[in-house]
Formats: structure tokens, C-alpha cells, sequence
């Protein structure tokens, strides 16, 4: 496949992050997904499935970013790619080839040296793969990432095997497809007027272009059918927070977005409200986007004294953009003092509404550490959560 020399080669002239031209190809109807859009506008884990392939290529250092989309897309793409600079979108054509083409022509004046064309139908684009690609253009005016063919072939004819092929000699190929601009520019112009092709490999090869292979990535897989989206999301996931906040004269004490009558209260840059700030870190958690204080910073001023009722909701509603919904939170509060029990089901309803969840979904419970430790010696409180999320399909 990709022989050792060349990709010894390859990897000692890795090439600098410099910039280099995105092409994403999401002009096509994808109706075998059977989503209610365009697959490329679909979710998939959280995000559609054309952002995912756009902030890969961007998170690479491409710019422009080109993305062709179906006759009346636009208002579809712009609010996939709602907040991603240097993204530029064309109308489509009856055939990928003119797709693509009609992408290539619209950056032409600003002559970039490379480009990268990728179909928006692969999401998962590892970055590994772009450099190696990028890296192969310092050797050839083409590269393409490929797969080794593991099943053995059989040549059908009317329905029965009618011979079998050598799978030593073939490649599954994957894009994104890596190219020197101009050739495979004037490789797309020389096609015209020619039946579509598979991809713009066949294009470049048809023009003379030498292309090499790199190793591809079996995450590279290509959505296609419904079931592809069905399999997407973990039926389950689950996440688990933890915060501590200490105690202070002065301070209004709030538990569970509870304000409790004591003679202190915890301090922080927000509220300090440990409970949903337990929670909140479990939320996030459990759809792998980091946590509170990646979102909240304490750094920033604008969230000085803010309720943490907002960060609540905040994470609620990422939790139903991933495409789940909340199964059952479990909290647990930790301190000597206040006493938690008169307060629980105001705690408890207060988090379900929050949430937007039954109050049975929702259990709060306290307990002491024996006087052991901060909490023992009523220095500071701390939570604990644990949220499990159910996927909508």
C-alpha cells in the first residue's frame, strides 16, 4: 500500500501548518439515510454531520473552505456552520464531478497551492490523515487515503460469482483527497462534457496526474443508510461531578439553586452553588464536553455572582442538541452542617424543573463525614453527581 521509503520520505518533510484550500463536497440529497434533511444537514452525535467534516479541515488550518450545497441549501448550511470563519458556500451541480468543479472555480482567483476535497458524508476526518496527505503533496501532485481490501472478491454476473479478483492488488480509497490546485482544476475542466465520476482521483489520473496513496482510517467511514445514524450514539451515557466550595460569614448559602438559611454561605466567583455545579459538570460530562469551568470561566467578570441555575440550563439544553434526553440525576451533598433533610423535595423539585425532567427523575440525598476532613470540620461543602442520559433514536 503505502511503502515504507516513501512514507519515511513523507514524514521527514512533514509540512508546517501553512494554509491550503478546503473543498467539502454536501451537495447531494442523501435520501437512503432517511433523515427528514439532507444527511449532510442531519445530527449526528450532537452536531450535523457537514460541521463535523467542516471544523475538521478548519482545526487543520484550511482557508478558504469551499462547501457545495444542494439548489436551496443555503439556509441549511448556514445554520450547520453557525460561527465557523473563512466558510464559503456554492450551489451544486446534477453530478459530484460539477460539484466539485463549481467549488474549485470559486477560490480559482485567489490561487491557493494545495486543496483538500472531502465529502461532507465522512464526519469523522482524523487529523492524522490530513498531515499525512499534506505531506504527501511535497512529493506528488496527488495523494489519496486508501485501505487495504480484507474479504475476498467475487465477480457477479446475474446474480452468481462468476470469477473473483486479486485483493492483494486493490485499495478501498477514502477522502479527503489531496491535490497541487491547478492540476486538478485543469483536471475537472478537461472532464467536462464526460459521464461522473467515483471521486477526483479518477479526474486527476485521466489528466496525466500521478497519484499516491497514504494510509487511510477505518473512522473515515461514510454515512449512507439510516441504520448508520441509529448506530451513531451509545444508547447510554452516563457522567459523574464533583465540586467544593468553602464556607464564609457574610455569604449567602445556596444548595441546589435552594437559597437555606444559615449563618454562612459558600464562596465563588458564581453563586457558588455547589450542588448544581455538580451537576452541571455530570452533564457535561456525560456528552464529553469538558466542564463548568470551561464554560463558565471564573475568569470572566460577567459570570461574577451569576445563578447557577443558568449553567443548568445551559447544560440541559447541550445535552438535547447531542440528541439525548435525561434519564435520572443522583445527587449527593456532603456536610456536617446545615441539615439537608427539611429541604430535600424543595432541593429535588427545584433541579427537576431546572432540568425540565419529572421530580422522580431526580434523587437528593445528604450525608456527614464522620467530622473527618473539610467538610467534617464544617469548613466547606461538597456534591457529588452522577446523570445518566437516554439517546432519543
Amino acid at each position: 500500500m503505502w511503502c515504507k521509503a516513501l512514507a519515511r520520505r513523507v514524514m521527514a518533510l512533514r509540512p508546517s501548518l501553512s494554509p491550503f484550500a478546503a473543498v467539502i463536497v454536501a451537495a447531494g440529497q442523501g435520501l437512503r439515510a432517511g433523515q427528514p434533511v439532507p444527511k449532510q444537514f442531519a445530527l449526528w452525535r450532537g452536531k450535523p454531520v457537514l460541521r463535523h467534516a467542516v471544523e475538521a479541515v478548519s482545526a487543520a488550518g484550511a482557508d478558504p473552505i469551499v462547501v457545495a450545497i444542494p439548489e436551496n441549501g443555503e439556509d441549511l448550511a448556514r445554520e450547520a456552520l453557525d460561527g465557523i470563519a473563512n466558510v464559503h458556500f456554492v450551489a451544486g451541480g446534477a453530478t459530484r464531478q460539477s460539484s466539485v468543479r463549481a467549488a474549485l472555480e470559486a477560490i480559482e482567483a485567489s490561487a491557493p497551492d494545495r486543496v483538500l476535497i472531502h465529502d461532507a458524508a465522512r464526519p469523522i476526518l482524523p487529523q492524522e490523515v490530513i498531515e499525512r496527505l499534506l505531506a504527501a503533496l511535497e512529493l506528488h501532485d496527488a495523494a489519496i487515503p486508501v485501505l487495504p481490501v480484507v474479504d475476498s472478491l467475487s465477480i457477479e454476473v446475474e446474480g452468481f460469482m462468476h470469477g473473483s479478483a486479486d485483493r492483494g492488488s486493490l485499495r478501498r480509497v477514502q477522502t479527503p483527497q489531496a491535490f497541487r490546485f491547478e492540476r486538478i482544476l485543469s483536471a475537472h475542466k478537461a472532464w467536462i462534457g464526460k459521464a461522473d465520476a467515483g471521486d477526483d482521483a479518477q479526474i486527476a489520473l485521466a489528466s496525466g496526474v500521478v497519484v499516491a496513496h497514504v494510509a487511510g482510517d477505518e473512522a473515515l467511514k461514510k454515512l449512507t443508510f439510516a441504520e448508520d445514524f441509529m448506530t451513531a450514539k451509545l444508547a447510554v451515557r452516563t457522567g459523574l461531578g464533583y465540586d467544593v466550595h468553602r464556607l464564609a460569614a457574610g455569604e449567602e448559602l445556596w444548595l441546589g439553586g435552594v437559597m437555606i438559611p444559615y449563618d454562612r454561605g459558600l464562596v465563588g466567583h458564581s453563586d457558588a452553588d455547589v450542588a448544581l455545579h455538580a451537576v452541571v459538570d455530570a452533564l457535561l460530562g456525560a456528552i464529553g464536553k469538558g466542564d463548568i469551568g470551561q464554560h463558565f470561566p471564573p475568569s470572566d467578570p460577567k459570570w461574577k455572582g451569576a445563578p447557577s441555575s443558568r449553567f443548568v440550563e445551559y447544560a440541559a439544553n447541550s445535552v438535547t442538541e447531542f440528541g439525548y434526553r435525561i434519564g435520572n440525576v443522583d445527587l449527593t451533598i456532603i456536610c456536617e452542617a446545615p441539615k439537608i433533610g427539611p429541604h430535600r423535595d424543595t432541593i429535588q423539585l427545584r433541579i427537576a424543573n431546572l432540568l425540565g425532567v419529572d421530580k422522580s427523575q431526580v434523587n437528593v440525598k445528604a450525608t456527614t463525614t464522620e467530622r473527618l476532613g473539610f467538610t467534617g470540620r464544617e469548613e466547606g461543602i461538597a456534591a457529588q453527581a452522577i446523570v445518566t442520559l437516554v439517546s432519543e433514536n
